[in-house]
């Protein structure tokens, strides 16, 4: 014989590792759940800190709201009677004042809403880091499949 430690016949039955097909498996299979308990804990955690905040944001934003519409209510009152006593001979002075006022606060609102449009749309409650890890896995898993052929 010669010096080789293998015959022709176990070349054919045993792969080059000695490793078993299943516990190749069984290791791709525990690695793969690992892979995905990590991310799901990930993204768990990112949207936990931005629940957080929105809990901590909600009662102060409700109890901010309550109030506003009522001094809004007040300050309204106020402004059309005010402006109603600048047309007073008028028998249209209320209807006059309605008119002014109103037309004031549909401008203010109209800025006030665009304001908020362009600043939400620069800020996203999308959980951006695991969309980040999830994407640079995709293209990691992309490149080992193209190894792999």
């Amino acid at each position: 014989m010669n010096g080789n430690i293998y015959n022709i016949d176990d070349r054919r039955q045993r792969p080059h590792n000695d490793r078993p097909l299943s516990e190749t498996l069984n290791d791709a299979k525990t690695e793969a759940k690992a892979f995905i308990e990590t991310r799901i804990a990930m993204l768990r955690s990112e949207l936990k800190d931005k629940v957080a905040m929105v809990k901590v944001a909600a009662p102060l934003l409700f109890i901010g709201a309550i109030f506003g519409v009522s001094a809004w209510f007040a300050l309204t009152a106020a402004l059309v009677t005010l402006v109603m006593v600048a047309f007073q001979p008028s028998p249209f002075a209320p209807f006059l004042a309605c008119i002014i006022v109103g037309v004031v606060y549909a401008g203010t609102a109209a800025i006030a809403l665009w304001i908020a449009k362009s600043r939400l749309s620069s800020q996203s409650l999308m959980p951006e880091r695991t969309m980040t890890v999830l994407k640079e896995d995709k293209v990691w898993l992309q490149n080992e499949a193209r190894n792999q052929s």
